[in-house]
């Protein structure tokens, strides 16, 4: 069913959250689990998806705020319970949290797919991300029609100032419907490609062509680095790029804490790293409304999140596996 009013239309937007939320604790128990030392290649090319994923948050954070809706990564439904499906999906795939493993690739390929192109809009129920995009871009186009969408406070919006983070595409404020038109392409084309292998930065003239998300993790999964020139159908035909699936730390699936109630120690450490990410999202939480300094604050405790994290894939638990970062909710105190 299409999106047909300004209420659902927000509805769709925090489902958009949860979305690009819902893919940063698989990729970072991925990246995390790498020995350091190795994989340096592999790391670069997971963190960079990391840091694009969270500047898609903040895309949609300021699709929500010039609509007049309220972005909301503080409530308990708002974190998935790994294993999960993606957030109002067909359900075609189960996402785990996983160590760095052709498994998780395969996932993040699965994750990141192109939408074919004759496929529809689908606002729920949807097969690929970019068809559920899709969807939130014709209601924009189709409510704009009828109404004024844009009453949000222009202050709530996020600007390149206040979120930078080293990769293509910048934090673009929503004010009108090209503007909206823009944030959702610069989401879909950095997952997906635009018509290609290669998202499409000439909407920011300052910015530069990468490999979507897709063709990034194609290249780990086959191992070679695609060049201009290659195609999808074809694959890459570039360097080789090497990959140890070895030099991974066997982090347990889908830890949670409850699994270590006879390991005391790792509980007390999965914890810790739960109060920082349940910061980390209090904070998001925060600067998505009405505050959009904050997310200088943020940087920090995505670091602090990493030490955390790497310190629990290095122990050693009963049953054969590692420790690992849960991304459960704790309260803060």
């Amino acid at each position: 069913m299409p999106i047909t009013t300004k209420d659902d239309l927000i509805e769709h937007l925090q489902t958009a959250l949860q979305i690009e939320h819902a893919t940063i604790p698989p990729y970072l128990c991925a990246l995390y689990s790498i020995k350091d030392g190795t994989n340096t290649a592999i790391a670069s090319v997971i963190r960079s998806v990391v840091m694009e994923e969270m500047l898609h948050m903040t895309l949609v954070a300021n699709l929500l705020n010039a609509i007049g809706g309220h972005p909301d990564v503080n409530r308990p439904d708002f974190v998935p319970k790994y294993p999960a499906f993606l957030p109002h999906s067909a359900d075609s795939f189960v996402i785990d949290l996983l160590p760095f493993t052709r498994q998780a690739v395969d996932t993040f390929l699965a994750i990141e797919k192109p939408a074919p192109t004759d496929a529809k809009p689908e606002g729920d129920k949807y097969h690929t991300i970019a068809q559920f995009y899709a969807a939130v871009r014709d209601a924009f186009e189709e409510l704009s029609k009828h109404e004024d969408l844009f009453t949000g406070k222009a202050g709530y919006q996020v600007n390149p100032r206040q979120w930078y983070y080293g990769g293509g595409g910048v934090a673009l404020e929503v004010h009108d419907l090209e503007t909206a038109r823009r944030a959702i392409a610069e989401v879909v084309e950095q997952g997906e490609g635009a018509h290609g292998i290669f998202d499409d930065d000439n909407q920011f003239p300052d910015q530069h062509n990468e490999l979507a998300h897709y063709f990034r993790f194609d290249e780990i999964a086959k191992g070679r680095c695609y060049v201009p020139g290659d195609t999808a159908d074809g694959g890459p035909t570039g360097p080789e790029l090497p990959v140890d699936w070895t030099a991974v730390y066997p982090m347990r699936p889908n830890p949670t804490v409850s699994d270590f109630d006879s390991e005391p120690e790792i509980q007390r450490m999965m914890r810790k790293c739960n109060g920082v990410y349940t910061r980390l999202l209090r904070t998001l939480h925060d600067a998505f409304n009405g505050k959009p300094d904050l997310l200088g604050q943020a940087v920090p405790i995505m670091y602090e999140l990493k030490y955390q994290a790497q310190a629990l894939m290095k122990i050693p638990a009963r049953d054969g596996y590692h420790a690992g970062p849960s991304f459960e909710l704790e309260p803060l105190r």
